[in-house]
Order: C-alpha cells, then structure tokens, then sequence
C-alpha cells in the first residue's frame, strides 16, 4: 500500500493538505494506526452509491408518515413534502448525535452499518436536500 509516515506528513502539513486537496487522497501510517486522508468532493463522491430509502404511508387523517430504511427513523407530515422535511430534519440531528457519539455508535452491532449515510448527511448539511433526495416507495397501512 502506498503509506505514508505520519512523521514526513506532519513536517509537511501544508503541502500534504495542498497534495489532498488539489490531487489524490494520501494513505498514512503512524506506528501501527493506518489512516487515510482526503477531501469533502471525493467521500462525496465515494458515498454517492448510497441512498435514503424510505417508505411512505398515507393516513386517516390525510396525513404523510414516511419510514427510513437505511435507519430506524419515522416522520409524519401534513403532506408528502413536511415530511420528507421532517425526515429530512431527523436523519441529520440523528447524524450529528451519531458524530458526536462516534466511539460508542460505531462500535454498536446494530449502527454501524449506519456510517455511510451518516457522513452522507453531516455533508449534505441541508435538511430539505436530504428529505428532498428520498427514494419513496407507497407503503400499504
């Protein structure tokens, strides 16, 4: 693998950060920790291949409920579109709770799988893109 010691990277900092910006994403080893560095457009692009799915439910009461497939998070709205909002609202305060509770979620069973889309969000930033870019399918009640 093409490492880099961490020793030479911290001497070098500035350029490393110029090299990963402008050009390739650098591998680095310190002692027996492998880490890899990179920009926000390539993770960007790396995480690309993964969706929100959701389930959407019409109620009663004429309002929307849609269900996150990826994590275990349910949202209503008056319509399709607050709650996807909603949804949209959840997932990134869950990811923000995740990021700040990293150790703990990611080492858990049933969350670590929530990773990718995790970064996902907490890179999207943006609650109405988020709840906009929902793969709904119709559920039955």
């Amino acid at each position: 693998m093409l490492l880099e010691q961490a020793t030479n990277v911290r001497k070098e900092w500035s350029t490393v950060c110029d090299s990963v910006i402008h050009e390739k994403p650098k591998f680095i080893k310190r002692i027996r920790d492998k880490m890899w560095l990179s920009n926000l457009e390539t993770i960007s692009e790396l995480l690309e291949a993964y969706y929100f799915t959701a389930i959407k439910y019409m109620e009663d009461d004429g309002s929307v409920t849609v269900s996150l497939n990826e994590i275990d998070l349910v949202e209503n709205g008056k319509d399709e579109q607050e709650a996807r909002l909603n949804l949209g609202k959840a997932i990134l305060e869950y990811s923000f709770d995740y990021y700040s509770e990293y150790e703990m979620y990611s080492r858990s069973p049933n969350r670590k799988k929530h990773i990718p889309y995790i970064f996902k969000a907490l890179i999207i930033d943006d609650p109405k893109k988020i709840g906009d870019m929902l793969q709904c399918q119709n559920g039955k009640n």
